[in-house]
Formats: C-alpha cells, structure tokens, sequence
C-alpha cells in the first residue's frame, strides 16, 4: 500500500468509474437522466469495496460507518428531511401560487420579464429548490410569452436566473446545507459571504433582462385581475426567510414554517386535515433521493481517503496553486468540474466538500469562504449545462429546446464572472 502522504490515484477509481457509467449512459441515450445517480454511485461504491485487499471487508464496513456516521453527514440528511417537510406543505397550502401571483398583480407591465427574475428570486430564496421555483414560474412565463409575443426563451430565461439566485442562496437549499455542512460554518455566515458576491450579478442581470424586453414590453398590459392571491399564504414563506436570515436554528425555523403552512393550508381550505400528513411526507418523500445519495457518497469518499485518493488530488493541486487565491480558484474548478459530470449541483457539492474542506484547511481558506465558493461554483455549471434538471425542466414544460434558453442565462454567468474578481480583489483579512 503506497504512503499516504503521497496519495494514491488510484484510488480515485470509484470517482472515475462513476462518472463513465454516468456520462457514458447520458451520451449514448442522448438523455442525462437514464442511468439514476444511485444505481451509479452504488457501482462505484461496489469498486471501492473491491480496492485495496489489504484491508479486509469488515474493516471496510467499519471505515465507511465512521464516514456516514460523521455529524455533518448526518445534520445535513435531517435537514434534507426537515425542508422536504415544509416544501411539501407549503406547497399544498398555495403558498407557491399566491406568492407568485402576489407579485405579477403589482408589477409594472413595462418590467414583465425582469419582474419574471425578480419573483424568481424572491421564490427561490423562500423555497430553497431551483427545479421547484421553475415549475412554479414557468407556468407564468409562458403565458406571459403567450399574451404578448414575447419569446418565450426570454422569459424562461428570466425565470431560471431567478430560481438559480435562490439555489445558491437560500439558507434552506440542499445546496447550501450541503455546503455549510462539509465545510463546518454557520449558515447565516455563509449567506452573507455569499450575498455579496451574487448581488450584483442580480442587479446587473435583471438591468439586462429591462434593456434586452423593454422594446418587446412597451405596450404591455397585464390583466391584473386574473392573479389572484392571498397574503395568508404567503406568510409562511416569510416567517421561514426572516428567522433564516435572523439565524435562527435551521431545524426551528423549518418546523415552525411547517406547522404555520399547515395551519393556513386547513384553515383556507386548501386540503383538510386528514390529508395534511400525506402532502407533509410527499415533501419528504421528494428529499429521499439526494438523502440516500449523500450517504453513499459519504461512503465512497470515505474508503478513497482511507486509500489516499484525497491526499492525492491535495498534492496534485498544491503543486499547481500558491496561497489562499490559488486554493479559492481550486475548489471553485474542482466543484464547477464535478457538477458538469454529474449534472447535480448538491451531489457535486457533496463530493466535492470534503476535498474543499482539507484545501480550506491547509491554505487558511475560512469555511464560510469555501463554502460559499462550492456552492456558488457548483450553481454556476448547474444554471449552464442543457442537461441539468433546471433546463430540462423549463424547456420541457414550454416543448422547446434547452439550447433556446441558453442565450439568456444571464445570471448564472455573471454570478461566476463576480466571483472571480471576488477572488482576486477581495480583501482575505475578515475570510
């Protein structure tokens, strides 16, 4: 068995052979989502357990117990569970709709797409899920595209740059707990580290969206009237946002948005009471996938640092890379890589993080700076790739292509463009 110290690429196989099955899969069915990521990373984890005879196999169990059983795994799955719980709830309330709607009744005809990123926005931040955002909003847009003539592109366009700002944002998204987990940092650290970065990427991009629809929506006139709403729905969502943001426990604030969105889900009618527990484990039941994933990479990662793969890469890269902006621009293209490979922004993450955390480490990098990297890096190949579920599912409730939408992903481009001068022009003093 080779010294630790020196790392063993070898190791690395499961990664590799994973990412082959995957892409592989992807590349000859031309569609991303045929092989499940689950059955990919089991095969992978079949690979790991097969490397390395000279550790037996019940030392192995033991390895990959250790590596499940770390606390940050095991939060981070229980949070996955806890926001499922208040996705699914809240949605069956109507919160989602009314909140939507809420919006489009006080925008102003001659801002309908960048009113599109902005509600977005605002979505994606309360709801935590970029895919959930798209579904509710594209709806919305395509009609909008519908009654005016707009290119329905432009306003999918401007509805994924919304829900993309949330994914990397929201303190109760995958991505972020993933992030904020792996690295060891609070989350409201996190968000403002990460806030800075993104804000004006948003700024620049809804500035974007008014210059590029102004001529298109001059002579806009929305039917105010058909957007219905109550703000009893929306409370909920704004109970979540401003205990998230006051950093309050994660745990707390998604229990009391629970309960508060069943609550108003009963008393307006929505569903009754006995079905209140079916549309609250629906939610957890949508969390299951990304829950069980996380485990099974916590097991892989696992026997590849016991291998020596992860001290591997870390020698690979310092010798590529000098002082803190070197490691910063390192987890950013290791994170952005991965996400490219395997389409999922959280599993990315996931796989990434524990690579970003001895990085981090080792160049005095500060967690909430690495994990704000990892997710925004991991947001930006997500918010690109016509492969991912963000573009696949807007192009696919509008029957157009995911190449249509490309031209428009203003945000996700410029969220990576800000990042990078945030790397080599931000002070590292507070970091």
């Amino acid at each position: 068995m080779r010294d630790k110290n020196n790392g063993n690429p070898w190791a690395l196989l499961p990664i590799g052979v994973f990412l082959i099955i995957f892409l592989g899969a992807g590349i000859l069915s031309g569609d991303f989502y045929t092989m499940p990521a689950i059955v990919a990373f089991l095969i992978a984890l079949a690979v790991a357990f097969c490397q390395n005879r000279r550790v037996i196999f019940q030392k192995k169990l033991a390895i990959i117990s250790r590596g499940i059983g770390e606390e940050n795994i095991v939060t981070m799955c229980l949070i996955f569970l806890a926001a499922g719980a208040f996705s699914g709830t809240i949605s069956a309330a109507g919160g989602v709709e009314s909140t939507v709607n809420l919006g489009l009744s006080i925008m102003p005809p001659s801002i309908a797409v960048t009113g599109l990123f902005i509600i977005g926005c605002f979505i994606s931040v309360s709801m935590g899920t970029s895919v959930g955002t798209i579904t509710a909003m594209a709806p919305i847009g395509i009609g909008i595209a519908q009654e005016t003539g707009l290119r329905t592109a432009i306003c999918l366009g401007a509805v994924v740059c919304g829900a993309m700002f949330g994914d990397n944002l929201s303190m109760i998204s995958d991505t972020t707990i993933a992030a904020v987990r792996t690295q060891g940092c609070e989350m409201k650290d996190k968000f403002k580290e990460n806030f800075i970065i993104v804000l004006p990427a948003a700024i620049i991009t809804a500035l974007i969206f008014f210059f590029v629809a102004r001529a298109e929506t001059a002579s806009l006139v929305l039917d105010k009237s058909a957007y219905e709403y109550e703000i009893v729905r929306v409370i909920p969502y704004l109970v979540v946002l401003v205990g998230a943001l006051a950093g309050i426990n994660v745990f707390l604030i998604l229990i009391a948005g629970t309960v508060l969105s069943a609550v108003v889900g009963v008393a307006t009618g929505a569903f009754a009471f006995g079905e209140l527990f079916q549309k609250m484990g629906e939610g957890v039941t949508s969390m299951y996938d990304i829950t069980v994933i996380s485990i099974i990479v916590a097991a892989i990662v696992a026997l590849v640092r016991e291998y020596g793969g992860i001290q591997y890469i870390l020698n690979v890269i310092k010798k590529r890379i000098n002082g803190a902006k070197g490691g910063e621009f390192g987890i950013s293209l290791l994170v952005f890589l991965v996400d490219c490979c395997t389409a999922n922004n959280t599993v990315a993450i996931v796989m990434a993080g524990p690579i970003a955390k001895e990085i981090s480490d080792e160049f005095h990098i500060s967690p909430r700076r690495s994990a704000s990297l990892l997710d925004i890096f991991a947001s930006v190949g997500q918010g690109v790739i016509p492969y991912g579920a963000q573009l696949l599912t807007a192009a696919g409730m509008a029957a157009i292509s995911p190449v249509e939408i490309m031209p428009y992903l203003y945000y996700p481009i410029l969220m990576g463009i800000s990042a990078v001068f945030f790397i080599l022009f931000r002070s590292r003093k507070e970091g």
